[in-house]
């Protein structure tokens, strides 16, 4: 098990174990407070589906040459994880760690099988990466789509960048609350999020 196989693993069956003990009305709880986020994402799986979904098969998942899919791993904030688990039945979560556990020594990335990511809720960052050559294919002179694509990385920022309160650093705080700890945890670690935050708060207060 490599570095990034290690921190993912430990991130996940510590989130499964929380999330086990948890009553039902408190599971509930965090599901609503995912649900606005949930929402985006069905946006952006069926726009990237209906507009990306050949070119990026054809010309990057196939021929083993993407950017991402060719990594061990794709970056995964520690909400990414919360979030899949959060969402999953415990035989999905329990197949992950599985999964993680096992010497990745091929081409791709750990969470890609024969069918694409294993995950039930891709990682932000793998979700919303479209390369240049993808995007002029797709947008060429076509404004509209390029506008809507725009919209949607507007989009992403409400639950990612925390220059407001923003689901993934609440998540993050409502598992420091409770104790827990992951090297995953960027809203809490990443000097630069950190500083976003700062001039936030700084900004706010004059």
């Amino acid at each position: 098990m490599n570095d990034y196989q290690k921190e993912q693993s430990e991130t996940l069956a510590m989130v499964h174990r929380h999330f086990i003990a948890l009553s039902s009305s408190e599971k509930e709880m965090l599901q609503g407070k995912a649900e606005d986020y949930l929402s985006f994402r069905k946006d952006t799986n069926t726009f990237l589906s209906c507009h990306f979904s050949e070119v990026c098969t054809e010309k990057c998942y196939q021929s083993h040459v993407s950017a991402c899919c060719s990594k061990d791993g794709i970056i995964t904030f520690f909400a990414d994880v919360a979030i899949n688990v959060l969402m999953s039945q415990d035989e999905e979560a329990e197949a992950l760690m599985q999964v993680l556990r096992k010497p990745n020594n091929g081409f791709k990335c750990i969470y890609l099988g024969s069918d694409g990511c294993i995950l039930r809720i891709k990682p932000i960052v793998c979700e919303m990466f479209l390369c240049d050559q993808a995007k002029e294919k797709v947008f060429g002179k076509n404004s509209l789509l390029r506008e809507e694509w725009k919209d949607l990385e507007q989009r992403k920022k409400r639950y990612t960048w925390p220059d407001r309160p923003v689901l993934f650093d609440e998540l993050e705080q409502y598992f420091i609350d409770a104790g827990y700890s992951s090297p995953l945890m960027y809203m809490h670690n990443s000097p630069g999020l950190l500083r976003v935050k700062q001039l936030s708060q700084s900004g706010s207060a004059r």
